[in-house]
């Protein structure tokens, strides 16, 4: 068993001590942890003659599914095929997709995409057809998109007002993730906090995570606020397996604007031509791959760090000014409309961008049909690694993966839970946590929060180095050495406690991997190394059998 640090800081099992006799209790067939795309699609696959909670962290609304602007790849067009959407999905990955995944989800994009039509969302059309854009790292248009720049938004709300219809499903939003409930090696639901700060037991016959990422991990960051990681981090301490989390996409293009929330830039503006250019006018990208400004979003984003350091400023800038201004506007009307708010006109004037921590390439890792190695225990989305993504996400095929696992998981568990399951009256929850000492009115949450923000900016970005890592380790469990030990009363301090978890791990599995592959670039290392590290990276399983 490998350990990442002294035993003394090794984070506990549970977050809280509980007393199961004090607890409300909610007995469910299937928990669906997460309302993003593939959580609302686990939840409207399942049986109908299966209950349904949706837990939701915020409302339903907030997840990255629906601040997705780019929209879901898939082969519709005559002149594309399943081939070349797989070829672009494997040079992407790097070498680490598994190529079973990446048939079975290509090949299932255009009926999930047609099935979203079905429930009410409003794709973009061009002459009666569905319109097609192209992004980088994509060898042919196959990017259907709603509303211009807001896909995810549409496709949301579709889904969610499908969910709200759903017989047999019910959704309880502001509902926070603290633990899964395991006994004898199976998990049986999760403890959870409610929108009046309680806390309740939702025992469950088989549960399913669709939390999402972790990009609020770092200081830059395309993420919304409720992205801190918190399935991955519970499943992680329940004993689930994780792998490759060393592989953090970051989004080449956020907005920079001094003192503003960050704001993606849609991959889209740079698949309708869009140029990119430093602080001189200098046009780079041509000089650093034959694909210019349509490369993967590894190579972009590494060669906007690189020119950032060589022109000593802060950001660089996307030029769409020898494009048509009208066609421009109309495509991306969301973000006109927040660059207009900033005096910025997207036709006229250059955006001024910068990379941000985007999507979560690894995560819980699943069997081909979205099982856990926990009994009972389900991942989809992003919160899960199936093998889709490899080293490096192809742009929008995510949404896609949270559709085509959602779908599959919510039918799997459905009928399992139907099936029979334990009963939960039986179910011996400990009386208490395994200890943890008492809240310390010195230990700033806040300030922790942003200490740890910076540092993985600052530390583990996009270019990294074994003795810069080394740094960030030490610090990290310094942090977790007493942090961890605290007996958490609010949510941030749960999701303080989850964002030290995450960083943790992702600095090791970064420290581990000695090599340059996909998002992952170690100035040290800076070539692949197929021979030692053509693998999936799993996480050391210190906490498993806790």
């Amino acid at each position: 068993m490998t350990s990442i640090g002294p035993e003394r800081n090794l984070p506990r099992r549970h977050l809280v001590s509980i007393n199961p006799r004090k607890l409300r209790h909610l007995f469910t067939d299937v928990l669906v942890v997460g309302g993003g795309i593939a959580g609302c699609r686990a939840a409207l696959s399942s049986l109908p003659g299966a209950q349904v909670h949706l837990v939701t962290k915020d409302k339903v609304q907030q997840s990255n599914s629906a601040y997705a602007q780019g929209g879901l790849a898939g082969v519709i067009s005559s002149d594309d095929t399943i081939g070349n959407h797989v070829e672009d999905t494997l040079i992407a990955g790097a070498g680490l997709c598994h190529p079973e995944i990446v048939d079975l989800v290509i090949r299932e994009s255009p009926r999930q995409i047609e099935e979203l039509a079905k429930i009410g969302a409003k794709f973009d059309l061009l002459n009666g057809k569905l319109a097609l854009g192209l992004e980088g790292g994509h060898s042919h248009p196959r990017i259907v998109h709603a509303l211009g720049d807001a896909t995810g938004a549409e496709v949301m709300r579709a889904m969610i007002e499908t969910v709200h219809n759903a017989p047999n499903v019910e959704v309880l939003d502001q509902t926070f993730l603290i633990d899964l409930v395991t006994h004898e090696g199976r998990c049986l639901g999760a403890l959870v906090e409610t929108p009046d700060g309680d806390k309740m037991l939702l025992h469950a016959k088989q549960t399913i995570l669709a939390s999402g990422g972790c990009g609020r991990v770092w200081r830059e960051t395309t993420n919304p606020p409720v992205a801190t990681g918190d399935g991955i981090a519970a499943a992680y301490r329940a004993g689930c397996a994780l792998k490759n989390l060393e592989f953090m996409q970051f989004h080449p293009t956020v907005l920079y604007i001094a003192g503003s929330s960050r704001f993606l830039i849609s991959e889209a503006l740079r698949g309708e031509g869009a140029y990119l250019r430093d602080k001189d006018g200098f046009r780079f990208m041509p000089d650093t791959d034959p694909r210019a400004e349509r490369a993967t979003r590894d190579i972009v984003s590494r060669a906007i760090v690189d020119t950032m350091a060589r022109t000593m400023h802060p950001c660089v800038y996307l030029d769409m000014s020898h494009l048509d201004p009208d066609s421009s506007h109309r495509r991306f009307p969301g973000i006109s409309r927040v660059c207009k708010s900033f005096g910025i006109d997207i036709a006229r004037d250059l955006i001024p961008v910068r990379p941000g921590a985007h999507y979560m390439i690894g995560g819980i890792t699943t069997d081909p049909s979205g099982r856990t190695n926990i009994p009972g225990l389900w991942a989809a989305g992003e919160v899960s690694c199936t093998g889709l993504h490899g080293a490096n996400r192809l742009a929008s095929n995510s949404l896609v993966e949270g559709l085509v696992f959602g779908d599959m998981i919510g039918r799997l568990a459905s009928t399992e839970a139907l099936e029979g399951g334990p009963e939960p009256a039986r179910i011996p929850f400990p009386e208490e946590g395994p200890g943890g000492v008492a809240p310390q009115d010195d230990l700033d949450i806040e300030d922790l929060t942003v200490s740890l923000r910076n540092l993985m900016v600052r530390d583990v970005g996009i270019v990294r180095h074994g003795e810069v890592l080394d740094r960030a380790q030490k610090q990290i469990i310094q942090w977790c050495g007493y942090a961890l030990r605290q007996n958490f009363s609010s949510r941030q301090g749960f999701e303080l406690a989850n964002l030290l978890t995450l960083a943790r791990l992702v600095v090791h599995c970064a420290k581990e991997r000695e090599e340059s592959r996909g998002t992952h670039f170690r100035s040290d290392y800076p070539k692949l190394d197929a021979m030692k590290w053509g693998h999936d990276q799993n996480v050391p399983a210190y906490l498993h059998g806790l």
